[in-house]
Formats: C-alpha cells, sequence, structure tokens
C-alpha cells in the first residue's frame, strides 16, 4: 500500500514537518507506466523532466483512445475551462454537448468554442432546467460538471444565484443522473476557497473547510451533495478544488474573478496593476492546459472515483511577482499597491497555495507549464483575438508565442453553431 509524503509549514510555529497517509492501493498499470508513476512521485531534477517528457508524449495517445467515439456532457461549457476542455475532448475524438445559459458576465463567449465548433453540440439552457438536465444527461460516459455563480464579490451582496445555481443546480445534475444514467462517470471542479484560511501550507485535502463566503460555502456543499450520490447511488464521481486557474478564453471583461487573467487585460491595456496590501500574499496559478488535463487524467482514473482532488501548482509566488512577470512578458503596464476594498478584505483568506501530492499519487499529474510561460501563451492568444473578449485600447503586442488550439481565421460561432433540439 503506497504512502505519499508532502511538507507542510504549520503557520503558528513556523516549523517543517512530515505527514504521512496511506491511500488505497494504485494499480500502476492504470495510471500509464511505472516510470511515469514513479517521476509523479519524484518531481525533482532529472525525474521531473522526464516526467514532463512522459507527460507530452503519452497524454495525447492515451486520451484520444480513451475519450474517442464517447459521449460527454460539459455543464458550462462554452465558459473558460469549460470551453478548453471541450475543445481537448473534441480534439480526441468525443461527442460533445455543451450546455450553456449564457448569463452575462458569468464568462460564456462562444468564441471560445471555434476552434471544433463543427464537432461540438450547443444546448442554450440553464442547470436548474430539469427537464433539459434530464434529457441531456441521457447516454453520457463521461459528464464535467462546471456550470455555476462563479463571483465570490457578488455572493455578499446576493447569496440566492449561489444558492439556486451552486447547490440546487448540481442536486438537478445528480438527480438527472440518478434516474436516467447513473453509470455516467461525474467530475466536478469547486474552488480552493473552500478551505478558507489556511491552517497549514500547502493546503491538503486533509485540512478542515471554514469557507469566508457564500460562493465558497455553496461549492463545499454543492461537492458534499455529489459525494453523496457517489457514496448512496453509485453514480461516479470525483471532485476536484482548483486554484487561481488563468490562459486563453477567460471573460477579460471585469475584475470580479479571475485574478491573472485581469492582470495581463490591464497591462495590455498599459493601465496600472493594483496590488493588494504589502503584495507579500502568496497563491498558486496554474495554466488552463494543465488544468484540463488534470481533469481528463482523473475522469479515467477508477481509484480516483469518490476522492476530492487539489488542482494547483506546488511553486507558489506572491502578487509583486506576478505583476512584474505580467509586465515583462505583456511590455508595457505599470503597477502600483492599493488598499483591500471592504469586500475583498472581508473574504480575504492570506496566504493559500495547494499541496498537489494526492493527485501526483493517483494519476502522475503535475503541472507542466511554468507561470512565464504560461503568461506568455495568454498574451500571445489575447494579443491576437482579445477583440473579442474586451475594447482594446492598444494595437496587440507582437508575439511568436500563440497559445494552443487557436486558428487565424476564427468561423462566426452564431453560424457555425450546431444546436441539439
Amino acid at each position: 500500500m503506497p504512502l505519499y509524503f508532502s511538507k507542510k509549514v504549520h503557520l503558528k510555529t513556523g516549523t517543517l514537518t512530515h505527514r504521512s497517509a496511506c491511500l488505497k492501493a494504485v494499480n500502476i498499470k492504470e495510471l500509464g507506466s511505472e516510470d511515469e508513476a514513479t517521476c509523479a512521485a519524484n518531481p525533482s531534477g532529472d525525474n521531473a523532466e522526464r516526467a514532463k517528457g512522459l507527460s507530452e508524449r503519452s497524454d495525447h495517445k492515451i486520451f484520444n483512445k480513451e475519450f474517442a467515439g464517447k459521449s460527454v456532457l460539459i455543464t458550462g461549457g462554452m465558459g473558460f475551462i469549460g470551453s478548453n476542455l471541450a475543445i481537448r475532448l473534441a480534439e480526441a475524438g468525443a461527442k460533445v454537448t455543451i450546455l450553456d445559459a449564457m448569463i452575462p458576465d458569468y464568462g460564456g463567449n462562444e468564441f471560445n468554442i471555434t476552434p471544433m465548433i463543427n464537432q461540438l453540440r450547443v444546448n442554450y439552457c440553464d442547470i436548474r432546467d430539469e427537464t433539459a438536465v434530464n434529457y441531456l444527461v441521457k447516454d453520457k460516459d463521461f459528464i464535467f460538471h462546471l456550470a455555476g455563480q462563479v463571483c465570490h464579490l457578488m455572493s455578499m451582496s446576493n447569496p440566492f444565484p449561489d444558492i439556486e445555481m451552486n447547490i440546487t443546480g448540481t442536486a438537478v445534475l445528480m438527480e438527472a443522473c440518478r434516474k436516467y444514467n447513473p453509470k455516467a462517470i461525474v467530475v466536478y471542479t469547486g474552488t480552493r476557497g473552500q478551505y478558507g484560511p489556511s491552517v497549514t501550507l500547502p493546503v491538503s485535502e486533509e485540512a478542515p473547510t471554514n469557507p469566508k463566503g457564500i460562493y465558497e460555502i455553496s461549492n463545499l456543499t454543492a461537492e458534499k451533495i455529489i459525494k453523496v450520490y457517489n457514496d448512496a447511488h453509485g453514480i461516479k464521481s470525483v471532485m476536484l478544488r482548483l486554484t487561481n486557474i488563468y490562459g486563453p478564453r477567460s471573460q477579460m471583461m471585469h475584475s470580479r474573478f479571475g485574478v491573472c487573467n485581469w492582470f495581463v487585460r490591464l497591462a495590455m491595456d498599459n493601465e496600472k496593476i493594483q496590488v493588494f496590501g504589502d503584495g507579500s500574499i502568496l497563491r498558486d496559478f496554474c495554466y488552463v492546459d494543465d488544468c484540463v488535463e488534470a481533469i481528463l487524467r482523473l475522469a479515467l482514473t477508477p481509484k480516483a472515483y469518490g476522492e476530492i482532488f487539489n488542482v494547483g501548482s506546488d511553486i507558489p509566488v506572491n502578487f509583486i511577482e506576478l505583476a512584474e512577470t505580467i509586465l515583462k512578458v505583456a511590455k508595457r503596464g505599470s503597477w502600483e499597491f492599493a488598499e483591500f476594498s471592504p469586500e475583498r478584505k472581508a473574504q480575504e483568506p492570506g496566504d493559500s497555495y495547494l499541496d498537489i501530492t494526492k493527485i501526483k499519487w493517483f494519476t502522475g499529474w503535475q503541472p507542466t507549464i511554468s507561470l512565464e510561460e504560461g503568461l506568455t501563451k495568454t498574451v500571445a492568444y489575447y494579443s491576437r483575438y482579445g477583440h473579442h473578449y474586451w475594447l482594446m485600447k492598444y494595437p496587440p503586442v507582437q508575439s511568436d508565442a500563440v497559445s494552443t488550439h487557436t486558428q487565424t481565421t476564427a468561423p462566426d460561432p452564431v453560424k457555425a453553431l450546431s444546436l441539439s433540439q
């Protein structure tokens, strides 16, 4: 029975300790190769490079083999992570259906899916629509649940969208699976905010959950609903807690969520990035392609069903470092210190970055794209396509780096959509 170890910092004492915990036996053959599992367990030096190489060589073949011809539903599939996931699955040959209500300011953008627009079906409906959801879950092999209210600031002034979309919507989906497709594999993406203030760093899945806002509470409740359906009704499910994800296809219209991408927009518009407090707060940031790979690996790992996993980066940075890296890549903009607004101060958890030891052991996954590389890809994407996301103030920055899954001439998404009735 394997053990996994992670170094943790006790915030009150500042001392380092080691934690070990027994996991359910993991069949290495299910993860890919023994070499890949070994590299994941020792993510340093030559092993880290080998793990990255193995990942690049094997993942596309595995995903193409396992998802080809499979029927997939992605709730919230027109949004940031959902659209990147939809494109990757369509590339693998999956039959992808997207459910999205396209609520203004929530991040849904029809341009997001243009690279694979002829291979995707879109159903414009709400996750709370029982009739539609009952129909859409039928015969699906995989269901990726990303739909919901995603703004933690909004939840403090109006909690009802979180309760209705994140909690009721999740219950509607899982009940539809119980009644009409109990064999589907469900993957849910929650948030690191479910932990609340960190007791130890990095934050493992065993950490207490004391969320500070209604948004985070609603995500935690949705996760527990899915866990109940996994345990009581046998609906195989994996629950994820995501860190700060950034990259192409994120909304860029406002700063209410997606801090890294918002900083990118400010820099590209040659405006000032506001760094709150003294800029020393630590976060981890994960590029969206790495996030999508983690989601897909977990969906294909039977030992992961019924489990909770962190998805993040094991290299935390402070906000000054983040701002300066963005300015370096964007080649314009500036930054300044700013005071927290009352709303942000009330929800600020302090230093927070995730322990990803568990997902490494179960799947061999670890992020492969550095912060600077990911930001370079992000700036390149919005340099080419930014006018589809906001009214840009300056001409695009010329860059040789272009994010994956882009195309020079995008079809009209409205004309090209294949709508499911």
